[in-house]
């Protein structure tokens, strides 16, 4: 079967790779959980930082940091188990995040890992984030993105399979949970569902304004639509449900922005 479109444009390695990973991330036991947090305190204490500072704070490394806190929290939500049946727990979160950057002319999704994101702060983790938005330089292809040049279908998927037979490779690879942010792309309130190869995923949708009922006054607020999807070989149904809960707490709370004004 060919790689070219109708065009016949060839499909690139990245793209190989994502439908590759799609495919194979299909056959895990995930769980989704569709969950809306009120975060209209959090965005206008990043708008407050903003005018204070005169600069930007991205909101996708506010919920990286409120994402990685809980993890270091409850550490079990980040396990693996290899072909062995061992479990693997890591002390570190390391984060993956689809950062949008331009690459030949189009803004695409470009996977990264924030390294010990639960050691950082909001703003060293929006520092980053926007060192590789910015980066134009041309980076040698990832070892991945080689071997699906040369490998045959069959083969090239295997190497998502490397979470189940060998996670700390992986971790090392990949990180230990991932952050994907549809909202970026567009605009308006709405969730998103897609399989993952991590044990913890966590999708970013979009942010719409509902009422809510707050001290016995009916208030206009800024909900974030949040899919939460958990590999369910490894994380049991009551851990999982802990962990939103406590995820939504600090959200809502703006955990970690009160310092981020004097950093």
């Amino acid at each position: 079967m060919s790689d070219s479109g109708a065009d016949g444009e060839r499909v690139s390695p990245q793209q190989q790779l994502t439908v590759d990973y799609m495919q194979m991330a299909g056959h895990r036991s995930n769980v989704h959980g569709l969950v809306e947090v009120d975060v209209t305190d959090a965005r206008e204490r990043i708008r407050t930082i903003e005018e204070a500072t005169g600069t930007k704070l991205s909101f996708t490394a506010f919920v990286v940091s409120c994402l990685a806190t809980c993890v270091e929290e409850q550490p079990h939500i980040q396990r693996y188990r290899d072909w062995r049946g061992r479990i693997h727990e890591f002390e570190d979160v390391d984060v993956n995040v689809l950062i949008e950057r331009e690459t030949d002319g189009e803004r695409i999704g470009i996977p990264h890992v924030i390294r010990q994101a639960n050691q950082r702060t909001v703003r060293s983790i929006h520092d980053e984030i926007r060192r590789v938005e910015t980066d134009t330089t041309d980076h040698p292809e990832p070892g991945p993105a080689r071997l699906a040049r040369r490998l045959p279908g069959v083969l090239r998927r295997q190497i998502w399979r490397l979470p189940q037979w060998f996670p700390t490779r992986w971790k090392r690879l990949a990180g230990s949970v991932a952050v994907t942010s549809v909202g970026m792309f567009g605009t308006g309130n709405g969730w998103a569902i897609s399989p993952t190869n991590y044990t913890l995923q966590l999708t970013v949708g979009g942010i719409g304004t509902k009422p809510r009922l707050i001290d016995g006054e009916l208030r206009s607020r800024e909900f974030l639509s949040l899919t939460v999807t958990f590999d369910h070989d490894v994380v049991d149904g009551a851990p999982a449900t802990r962990f939103v809960q406590r995820l939504s707490e600090r959200l809502e709370a703006s955990h970690g922005l009160d310092t981020a004004a004097t950093e």
